[in-house]
């Protein structure tokens, strides 16, 4: 199993925010999301946040890549649709490169 932590921020406005978390609710998630992510071996998902950071913690099978991901979603229209939703709440950490949303942390301690 593999283990990825990733971070990005909202829009630091707490309607924004709250809708946010609205849509990330069991009972207004869109279940062909879901299925995108189970489908590409992410096997839990979740994501905590603090004021306007959002902090997501994957685990995934040992065969999972983001790259594969990155291209199952791409094609995926519903995913997409969901992604322009959720980029009305997002933006980009200030070191984010060009495009990046999510960005992977580095783990600096580990007991």
């Amino acid at each position: 199993m593999k283990r990825y932590c990733l971070a990005l921020d909202l829009k630091d406005d707490p309607q924004l925010i709250a809708e946010y978390e609205h849509w990330h609710k069991a009972e207004n998630s869109w279940p062909e999301i879901r299925k995108s992510i189970l489908d590409a071996e992410i096997l839990d998902m979740q994501i905590y946040r603090t004021g306007n950071r959002l902090f997501m913690i994957m685990e995934t099978s040992d065969h999972f890549e983001s790259k594969t991901k990155e291209a199952m979603d791409a094609l995926n229209p519903k995913v997409q649709e969901w992604e322009q939703l959720m980029w009305l709440f997002q933006q980009p950490l200030p070191w984010a490169k060009d495009g990046e949303k999510w960005v992977l942390m580095k783990q600096i301690f580990k007991l």
